[in-house]
């Protein structure tokens, strides 16, 4: 019995230290939250600023003043597209500039441009071998497609099949288009996700708690008026970018996952119709 108040005690003196612990991670999180939103935001408001005025100046439509013309199919679809393009490119030009402010000579080591200067994963773990790498590239296609069109479904929202480009798309255009799928977007968001905040993350969380963490936040991204579907169908995604970003300790590999998910949904889209 004289125990008893004693160990009470303990208990008691550990459970503010809890909340206090959670308290912070929440806070962290929302930090980490509000450096996204505020990223993507600067981004995408250059990016429709920059092609309001090239595109008005491009299709001779003056800047101020003056009944605006109606804009044919064509000239909307390459405007949505170029937003998306500069969008990217603005996004990793202003993620760079940032973690070049904060951290001056190490900006490439946070962004994991660069070899770590120690083993990111810990004394002792394996790390990430090229060969097991191999092993996710190869599975990758099928995990993701098949978690993704079952979401879908989930969500009553399926994946149509032999669907074709918009027809307002130039072959120009379409090219351009991929390029920005399989490469302006897998670079700018890993910058952000797996490099910037990653980074800040870990001056917080555990490895895990990083993984999840950005892992959360790209998938929130994602989030569009159409609901919850495509941020869940995310999730795995961002895990395994997670996931590499720490074993690999390196920006890249992360990079080409990210590319080579984004290929394996377009051919599982357009394939058929290709062929």
């Amino acid at each position: 019995m004289p125990e008893a108040p004693a160990a009470w005690s303990a208990s008691a003196l550990l459970r503010p230290s809890r909340v206090r612990a959670g308290l912070g991670a929440a806070t962290a999180l929302v930090g980490l939250a509000f450096a996204a939103f505020l990223a993507l935001a600067v981004a995408t408001l250059l990016a429709l600023v920059i092609v309001r005025v090239g595109g008005d100046w491009i299709d001779g439509i003056a800047l101020l003043g003056g009944d605006r013309p109606r804009l044919h199919p064509r000239q909307l679809a390459m405007r949505e597209l170029a937003v998306d393009v500069v969008r990217q490119g603005v996004l990793a030009l202003l993620v760079v500039v940032a973690v070049r402010w904060r951290d001056g000579a190490a900006w490439r080591r946070t962004l994991a441009l660069v070899a770590p200067a120690a083993a990111p994963w810990g004394p002792g773990a394996p790390g990430l071998t090229a060969r097991r790498f191999a092993v996710i590239l190869l599975a990758w296609p099928v995990i993701h497609i098949t978690w993704v069109t079952g979401i879908a479904d989930l969500f009553r929202m399926p994946i149509g099949r032999h669907t074709a480009l918009s027809p307002g798309l130039t072959p120009a255009a379409a090219a351009l288009w991929f390029a920005y799928v399989l490469v302006l977007a897998p670079v700018a968001e890993e910058l952000l996700m797996r490099g910037a905040l990653f980074a800040r993350a870990r001056e917080v969380f555990t490895a895990r708690g990083a993984i999840l963490a950005t892992a959360l936040l790209f998938a929130g991204a994602h989030l569009t008026p159409a609901g919850f579907a495509r941020p869940v169908s995310l999730i795995p995604l961002a895990l395994i970018l997670g996931w590499v970003r720490w074993r690999s300790g390196r920006l890249w590999p992360g990079i080409l996952l990210h590319a080579w998910s984004n290929l394996a949904m377009i051919a599982y889209v357009l394939g058929p119709a290709v062929g």
